[in-house]
Parts: C-alpha cells; structure tokens; sequence
C-alpha cells in the first residue's frame, strides 16, 4: 500500500495537448492527495516525461528542476510561427532547396555548449508582472530579455527535408521552440518546433513513466 499523502516522486508520461497542470490534477484527483507539486513545466503541445510531487516530496522540488533534461522532437525547416511551434500558423516561407546536409549538421555546434537564447513571446515567461503568451495573444508588443543556458549535446538523428530529428540534452530553463527558430536563421532561412518530447530529467526515464490511465490502474492497485 502506497500513501500518496506522506510523500511521493510520481513519474507522468504527458499527453499532446494536457498542460502540466492538468497532469498534476489527474495525479492529485486519483490518488485522493491534498499536496501535490510537478518539477518542470511541459508546454502543451509538448509529451514525455513530467515528474509530479506529493507530501514531503514537493521539498524536493527545487532540487529536481535544477537536473538536466534530454528531449527528442522535430525541426520543420522552410517556414516560421510566431510562437516557434505549432500553435500559431505560418508568417513566412523560405525555399530550403539549397540547403545542404553538411550545413543542417555543422550548424548543431553553434548551439553547444553555453549560448544566449530568448524565450518565446508565446510563453510563460512573466513580464511585468504578467505571462509573456498572455500579452502576446492580445497582439500586445512584448520585450523579454535574453538569457544564458547551456547545451550539452545537440545531434541529428534524422533528416527527410522540410523535417529534422533532433537530440538534444540541455540545462533548466532551455527553450527548445527558441533553438528551432535560432537555427533557422543559422541556415539562413527558417524553422520552427513541430514535435517535441522530453525523455529524461537527471536520472528519471520516459520508459519508467506512466500514462494517465496506467497512473489511474497503477493507484487503484496499491492505495
């Protein structure tokens, strides 16, 4: 028997279009549990693994956001969003007919190692006092500054032009959408964020993860 409320370290497997928070209440609703944190927000249209908290395991927390993360996903060369990602339609296309795998592959190295990137307008990033994506849906102008993070490996795994496979193992706070759109101007063109999954924090793997309904049989069996 399992008490959710003394304390727990919960691995999720995030679905396509569950916000982080719908995740922590899925885990907080089945378990009958009143403390309930994750360590590391997932955008929604984001999946993979979301490590979610209960009891005396929220102090912990802090401590876990600061782990690497590792994520695998897809780059779509040829076009650009406002957000970086899928959730915006297209503002400007490029031809890609030139482009060479030499140069999808040197351009990796630009974005190892310590960089300065600026996250997305469409993000949870806070500006004055309110949610960047916020202000952005409104069509209202935003600023957000720049900041350093650090990637430690960026490899392609894959290349079916417009689309690229990626691997890349980066540090807390690393926008993924904010690389796709950086190595498209790298190329000289575009690119944007069409799928993106995290598949480890520190120590903690995708395949030790449960799915909402696995999580859901899992309690049923142990509370």
């Amino acid at each position: 028997m399992i008490d959710y409320n003394e304390g727990q370290l919960i691995l999720i497997d995030k679905p396509y279009g569950k916000t982080s928070f719908q995740a922590v209440k899925h885990v907080k609703y089945v378990a009958k549990v009143k403390k309930v944190g994750h360590a590391g927000t997932l955008d929604p249209l984001a999946t993979g693994l979301l490590i979610i908290c209960t009891g005396k395991w929220t102090k912990k927390i802090t401590h876990l956001q600061l782990q690497e993360k590792e994520y695998t996903g897809t780059f779509v060369l040829g076009a650009t969003r406002p957000s970086f990602d899928m959730e915006t339609e297209i503002d400007q296309t490029f031809d890609i007919s030139k482009i060479k795998e030499t140069e999808i592959k040197d351009a990796t190295l630009i974005f190892t190692g310590n960089i300065t990137q600026t996250p997305p307008i469409y993000s949870a990033v806070k500006v004055d006092g309110k949610r960047a994506y916020e202000s952005a849906r409104k069509g209202e102008e935003i600023i957000i500054k720049s900041k350093q993070v650090e990637v430690t490996v960026f490899e392609i795994t894959g290349i079916r032009l417009p689309e690229i496979d990626f691997r890349i193992v980066c540090s807390k706070g690393t926008y993924i959408r904010s690389i796709a759109n950086d190595f498209g101007k790298e190329l000289g063109n575009g690119a944007y964020l069409s799928a993106l999954r995290r598949t480890r924090i520190g120590d903690y793997k995708i395949e030790d993860a449960l799915d909402f309904e696995g999580f859901k049989n899992f309690v049923a069996q142990t509370i």
